[in-house]
């Protein structure tokens, strides 16, 4: 939602609201976790319900899981922090508009122990040589219909042929219409659960 001061909204590139600094608990992976926050990023006050049901409802990469790993929209970061817990043979793209969202993520990489890896960056400056084996994301769905296809359709293609996506959506804000467009460009779309109105999608090729 946007700052009502200031116009920002989460995926507002150099967001002027008040950093704000505090401090977001929740549990996930059968660990307690405790991650820097800060007004301006997305859900900073807590985490996310959609990204819990996520966390809590897609299968979780394990100590086997190598390769490149994608967290789409990373916010403060507790979807990378929890990737990179898991598989620590895997590296984790941690991707985002928002400066200030990446910096956080970067000091919580740091805080729980992963910072090595784990790659904080731009969109644009993620190398297009990179294929992912996993694609996590809580995708952005106020930036607007056509923009969300334009993001998924620039992410999703950078699947390694063999890889997974990872989806969570509100299912009042288009879950079902997404899942539908996803079938219509080609993608194999399975509901994976649904759980306090949220969808968890798992997508691949």
């Amino acid at each position: 939602m946007p700052d009502v001061t200031t116009g920002d909204h989460y995926f507002t590139a150099e967001p002027t609201t008040s950093a704000a600094p505090r401090e977001v608990e929740f549990s996930a992976a059968g660990r307690d976790w405790t991650l820097a926050s800060a007004g301006g990023v997305f859900s900073a006050a807590r985490l996310d319900p959609g990204t819990g049901v996520l966390l809590r409802k897609a299968d979780l990469p394990s100590a086997a899981t190598s390769g490149a790993l994608l967290d789409l929209g990373c916010g403060f970061g507790p979807i990378t922090c929890v990737l990179a817990s898991c598989a620590p043979s895997a590296t984790v793209w941690a991707v985002d508009v928002n400066a200030r969202a990446r910096e956080l993520t970067a000091a919580n990489a740091v805080r729980v122990g992963v910072a090595d890896r784990v790659r904080v960056h731009a969109p644009d400056e993620v190398p297009d040589d990179v294929a992912f084996a996993q694609i996590w994301s809580n995708p952005p769905i106020r930036i607007g219909k056509a923009e969300l296809h334009e993001l998924l359709g620039r992410w999703l293609p950078r699947l390694a042929p063999a890889g997974v996506g990872w989806l969570v959506v509100a299912r009042h804000l288009g879950g079902d219409s997404l899942q539908r467009w996803l079938v219509d460009q080609g993608w194999q779309v399975g509901r994976q659960a649904s759980q306090k109105g949220y969808r968890v999608l798992r997508v691949t090729r």
